[in-house]
């Protein structure tokens, strides 16, 4: 299960819905998609135009060594809210940052669904922070 095309949309969405793109944020920051997700949802947002690889991190990859044979890192939910909370708006509130483009990512588990061989849909929703 990858949430990389999740985020990739929602990202792409949002500069489409505010007139933004990539260069008008500090950061785009995403949950734990690790190493191989965040190349993903880079690429994905390449092929339709909008380049946010000078500027975009991966919570997982803030919070674990990035190791090329691993590709994942622990909890989306875990590394969202712990680089969050933290780092990004500490660096925030001490001025480093002043805008910041957060797609959390996440899934919509079902015990039935997955218990049948269904797919999981992957969501992602974006938070724009300023200060």
């Amino acid at each position: 299960m990858t949430f990389s095309p999740a985020a990739a949309d929602t990202i792409m969405q949002h500069f489409k819905d505010t007139g933004t793109d990539a260069t008008d944020y500090d950061m785009i920051l995403t949950g734990d998609l690790g190493a191989l997700g965040s190349r993903i949802v880079k690429d994905l947002c390449w092929e339709k135009g909008y380049s946010i690889s000078e500027n975009h991190v991966d919570c997982g990859e803030i919070v674990y060594k990035v190791i090329e044979k691993e590709f994942q890192g622990g909890s989306g939910a875990g590394c969202s809210a712990s680089v969050l909370n933290s780092y990004i708006l500490t660096k925030m509130n001490a001025g480093l940052y002043k805008r910041i483009l957060f797609a959390a990512t996440g899934a919509l588990l079902s015990t039935v669904s997955s218990g049948q061989g269904e797919s999981i849909p992957c969501i992602s929703h974006a938070v724009q922070l300023e200060v």
